[in-house]
């Protein structure tokens, strides 16, 4: 779950002023921004390559809690600071400190992530390197849209750890099981175009597009209906291990009520007044 090659090594600044941002939010662990329906957050310790600390978990937690709830979020794009990385793990140091349990919260896993069962689309916007609990962080997210110099991978059998934060289980279940244990067993990292041809990630951009392209991808989701949207991302995800019988069963019990929703009626009369539907989410 850390990288253990450089988790809290300091970064140059990657523009001019970069050094001069406001000094309230440089002190935020995580910055948010809404855009329509669609929350951006970012983690925000570029210093330390954006790694993950107790308080940046806590405030994790918090938020995606309360994103969770909030029936506005639609689509959440997460990204981090910077153009070095997206993130390097779990910070070394706080687990030196004594953080660890805030670090691998038993809520949502590490990061308050990891583990999480989080019913809305999830997009990473992989701005730069996403290394061993930042990489598993990615594997948590639905969809990935990458910046052409990100870099992915499980690097902790290098200094005798495993990746622990869901790396082992969920690489193979997103790319061929030889690529996975390529990566889990190596500890080498690899570029974003094997990545996309490995099916990995889902795009990639150059870096000063990446955010606006994660956007623009989460918004195409937003204009769907969120009902018919989160049944069907849970649909896939839990049928991945079932019988084909038992996937019929689920199959019933989760888009049942997506056809007696409010929003099914709309999208049938809005196709008939050739306009655009107004989703309300029920």
């Amino acid at each position: 779950m850390s990288d253990p090659t450089e988790t809290t090594g300091l970064c140059g600044a990657t523009a001019a002023g970069a050094a001069a941002a406001s000094a309230v939010v440089a002190e935020e662990p995580v910055v948010r921004e809404r855009h329509g329906h669609v929350e951006l957050v970012r983690l925000n310790r570029e210093r330390a390559r954006n790694a993950i600390d107790g308080p940046m978990t806590r405030t994790l937690e918090a938020i995606f809690d309360e994103l969770t709830e909030d029936p506005e979020v639609w689509a959440v794009v997460l990204t981090g600071t910077g153009d070095r990385a997206f993130c390097a793990g779990m910070d070394l140091r706080a687990f030196a400190s004594g953080e660890v349990e805030d670090i691998l919260s038993a809520k949502g896993g590490f990061a308050g992530i990891a583990a999480r069962k989080f019913a809305k689309p999830l997009i990473a916007a992989v701005n730069g390197a996403a290394l061993a609990g930042g990489f598993e962080i990615v594997l948590a997210c639905d969809l990935v849209v990458a910046a052409d110099h990100a870099v992915f991978g499980i690097p902790e059998v290098k200094r005798g750890l495993a990746a622990a934060g869901g790396g082992l289980i969920r690489l193979a279940r997103r790319v061929p099981r030889a690529i996975a244990l390529e990566l889990a067993l190596t500890g080498d990292s690899i570029g974003a175009q094997r990545a996309l041809a490995c099916g990995l990630v889902n795009r990639v951009v150059p870096a000063e597009r990446l955010i606006e392209e994660a956007l623009a991808l989460a918004e195409v989701i937003c204009a769907n209906a969120p009902l018919a949207v989160r049944a069907s991302k849970e649909l896939m995800n839990r049928s991945l291990d079932l019988t084909e019988e038992e996937a019929w069963e689920l199959n019933g019990e989760l888009t049942t009520p997506v056809f007696t929703s409010s929003d099914a009626f709309e999208g049938v009369v809005a196709f008939a007044e050739r306009r655009s539907p107004v989703w309300t989410g029920t």
